[in-house]
């Protein structure tokens, strides 16, 4: 699954046009380099996204196309 759509899919972001745009901008990386929207996520990748105040890392758990907005945070856990 890209990068781009599993942001969107999880709800870590909210749109898709976002996601992207995050990922074009060098806020995105998985185990440690930056990524482009495109970038093919595997189970286990450590994902960091950087916002203005701080940053988010997580480990993927499962890739799913659709899911729903109760059980989207099933699909990552947030490491410290």
């Amino acid at each position: 699954m890209r990068i781009d759509k599993f942001l969107k899919v999880s709800r870590i972001l909210k749109r898709r046009s976002v996601a992207n745009e995050a990922c074009a901008g060098g806020r995105v990386s998985v185990n440690g380099k930056d990524v482009k929207p495109s970038y093919s996520l595997k189970v286990g990748d450590e994902v960091e996204v950087r916002f203005g105040g701080g940053s988010v890392k997580f480990r993927i758990k499962e890739l799913k196309e659709t899911v729903r907005k109760d059980e989207a945070d099933s699909l990552y856990e947030i490491l410290p």
